[in-house]
């Protein structure tokens, strides 16, 4: 093989894996567009979903499915009423796990 066509494919291969990983867009993608500050019963939750900000959304994103109608919606981290339901979540989750004897020594 000749050696110009050898130097013009490593020259090739060089420039193709220093674009690896580079990102085409640096947009911004939540999930959540508006945010629902009404209240909601742990009861009536199916799906429980908390995202925290990362590089390509900024704010903490709470997710919820609903039981009956299998709705999603997006609650407000900030609200009052959803850091009760939270705190009540947790702490149902604690005492199920607590009950189980998981947290015994």
């Amino acid at each position: 093989m000749n050696t110009s066509a050898v130097l013009v494919f490593c020259l090739i291969l060089l420039s193709l894996s220093g674009t690896q990983g580079i990102p085409l867009s640096r947009t911004v993608r939540c999930s959540c567009i508006k945010f629902d500050d009404r209240p909601v019963k742990p009861r009536a939750l199916e799906k429980l979903e908390i995202i925290p900000a990362s590089q390509s959304c900024p704010r903490v994103e709470i997710i919820v499915t609903m039981k009956k109608t299998e709705e999603k919606r997006c609650l407000n981290p900030e609200s009052k009423a959803i850091k009760n339901l939270l705190k009540a979540v947790s702490q149902k989750r604690w005492a199920c796990c607590c009950s189980l004897g998981k947290w015994q020594s």
